[in-house]
């Protein structure tokens, strides 16, 4: 059993916890994940790695509380415990010295993008962020963001905070030279992202967040396609070049269970989303 050391609730349906993971965290590296499971009868779920604490051995991991899974965790409270955590999984960020980088993060993607910044800034990067959320409520780390980079933007869908959309970066790329450039968020911000730095030759890494099973290269589900090929991103990611991914089939794929989850979900409310301590 793996005990909730901390959980804070970062936005509305977005929370942030700690777990009781010491030999997990000791192996931890900036863009990894973990998978957990609640209880014997739950499904596994991969969670991006928010961060580390060595001291207390812990492995901080964010989530937003729209599946069945993640709402049940989301009424769990420090102190309960979760069935098992497997991890770290996947291959850690590229984190070299590149010179001036650029990062996006989006939701509450920005807790593990505040973990990859942190790492940056140490190899010496000049770091510039971008938050994005798609209003104000759901905007997460802006503060921790802020503090560790040396330009800071906000932007949110319905322009509620920050600039409206990200086509404000376009004039950020046309008037300032990246070397390299990182993005984490949904699909669609991925994408987008990739769009904007692709006319200007900027190597964009971004984070998958295919649907996973086991997390070893053995189930086949979390498969995408970059630059041709058939990459499975447990193993060969979550990092890619955003400029190979076939974008189009991975929002396919990403769909391919969406009345499931819906349904899951509507089940798990109905039942009252109980939850058993211990």
């Amino acid at each position: 059993m793996y005990e909730i050391v901390t959980k804070q609730e970062l936005a509305p349906n977005m929370y942030l916890i700690e777990l009781a993971a010491e030999d997990v965290a000791k192996k931890s590296q900036p863009g990894q994940f973990v998978i957990l499971r609640l209880d014997e009868k739950g499904e596994r779920i991969p969670l991006t790695i928010a961060g580390i604490d060595l001291e207390k051995g812990t492995v901080a991991t964010a989530f937003h509380a729209v599946g069945r899974t993640t709402k049940k965790l989301a009424k769990m409270k420090a102190g309960d415990s979760i069935m098992d955590l497997s991890g770290p999984l996947g291959n850690p960020a590229e984190i070299g010295k590149f010179g001036r980088v650029l990062l996006v993060g989006g939701g509450v993607w920005c807790a593990p993008l505040y973990y990859v910044a942190q790492a940056l800034r140490e190899k010496g990067n000049e770091v510039v962020i971008v938050a994005a959320g798609r209003t104000q409520n759901d905007m997460v780390y802006e503060k921790k963001l802020k503090q560790v980079s040396d330009e800071f933007y906000v932007a949110t869908d319905d322009g509620s905070k920050g600039y409206e959309g990200l086509s404000f970066l376009e004039d950020v790329l046309k008037t300032q030279k990246f070397d390299h450039a990182i993005a984490m968020g949904q699909v669609v911000l991925l994408q987008t992202v990739t769009e904007l730095t692709k006319p200007y030759g900027l190597k964009t890494m971004v984070t998958l967040a295919s649907i996973m099973v086991d997390g070893t290269g053995m189930c086949g589900s979390c498969r995408v396609t970059v630059g041709g090929e058939t990459k499975f991103a447990c193993m060969d990611g979550p990092e890619f070049d955003g400029h190979q991914v076939d974008f189009e089939e991975l929002i396919k794929r990403q769909r391919i269970y969406l009345p499931e989850e819906r349904m899951a979900s509507m089940i798990h409310e109905k039942l009252g989303g109980g939850v058993k301590r211990g």
